[in-house]
């Protein structure tokens, strides 16, 4: 068992332990000296990691080491930024004689992947709309099997084991509640946006079957799981002979979701049911990304800065659910 975690590092502190290798790269520095420069996970979270001043003579060792393996990691932990991360002193990749239980850095979906799939399943099968139903059934069909396991991002916010299926069930919870606030929008389009929203990141990031992306792919970094997606739903949309309205709606939804232009969305949205897909899909980031931010954090403290979040710390009161005093 590990016994220590990514998210109870403390600053100062020295380890050697053995973490999952998210990705890798030797890099040349403002002093024109190579350095390693690493992600690292385990189970809990990830972290930076830096080797400064690589010799020559270390590259042939560091060059076996690929996004994915496991290594083993002397390092100190030191702050930058305001930010955690580990000044490697030493770093191999392990060998079976290390006996490291791989299961101890996959970090994955707090529920079944299967089950999250039936819940999405479900509620597509209760739609109304014959064509919408049948576009979402598609797509989901045709990517069962990578759905059980892809993430939602290389990093940041769900990227995780089955991190897309959990976003995606998350959003499908709060858009349901949503409908029943808002009687204005409709159930229907609401569930279409946000099955479809993210359904190219299947094919915008490369990952492995234990969710841990290695990057992207070429179409991903060129086009871009909006571009990807509007591509999809206009070419399955044909194939079943879709009204063009309903098919352009759709492609809408996808290609405002990110809402402004820095973020890749060129438009914002104009119709009710995909302004309410943008914000449940920057809820449940936000509310994702503080979770995780907030696990290693006591009582009455701070976490390090989230870039996420604009850069802030945040902040966990002394008083929990349930603990608070009364007079």
């Amino acid at each position: 068992m590990k016994e220590r975690y990514i998210i109870e590092l403390r600053a100062e502190e020295e380890l050697q332990d053995f973490f999952l290798v998210k990705s890798l790269a030797i890099k040349i520095g403002s002093n024109k000296k190579q350095y390693l420069d690493l992600l690292l996970a385990d189970n809990t979270g990830e972290i930076t990691a830096k080797k400064w001043d690589v010799a020559d003579t270390e590259l042939p060792s560091l060059n076996e080491i690929k996004d994915g393996d496991i290594v083993k990691v002397k390092a100190n932990v030191t702050e930058w930024n305001g930010m955690k991360q580990l000044r490697v002193l030493r770093i191999r990749k392990a060998v079976a004689q290390d006996q490291v239980d791989l299961i101890q850095f996959i970090k994955a979906a707090p529920e079944k992947a299967e089950d999250m799939f039936a819940y999405i399943m479900d509620a597509v099968e209760k739609m109304k709309d014959i064509d919408l139903k049948k576009l979402c059934t598609r797509i989901l069909r045709d990517n069962h099997e990578k759905l059980l396991y892809y993430p939602a991002a290389s990093k940041n916010h769900h990227a995780e084991l089955a991190g897309l299926l959990y976003h995606t069930k998350r959003m499908l919870d709060m858009g349901e509640r949503a409908c029943l606030v808002y009687t204005n929008l409709k159930r229907d389009w609401v569930v279409a946006g946000v099955v479809l929203h993210d359904m190219e990141k299947i094919n915008e990031i490369d990952a492995n079957e234990l969710g841990v992306a290695s990057g992207y792919s070429f179409e991903g970094q060129m086009l871009g799981h909006l571009v990807q997606g509007i591509k999809t739903v206009d070419r399955l949309a044909r194939e079943q002979g879709m009204e063009r309205e309903k098919a352009i709606l759709l492609e809408h939804m996808i290609l405002t979701h990110h809402y402004e232009p820095e973020f890749g969305s060129p438009k914002k949205p104009l119709f009710p049911e995909a302004e309410i897909l943008h914000y449940l899909d920057m809820l449940d980031a936000r509310m994702y990304d503080m979770q995780e931010a907030l696990n290693g954090v006591e009582p009455g403290g701070f976490s390090d800065r989230i870039w996420t979040l604009d850069n802030r710390k945040l902040y966990k009161p002394l008083e929990e659910e349930g603990e608070a005093k009364h007079d």
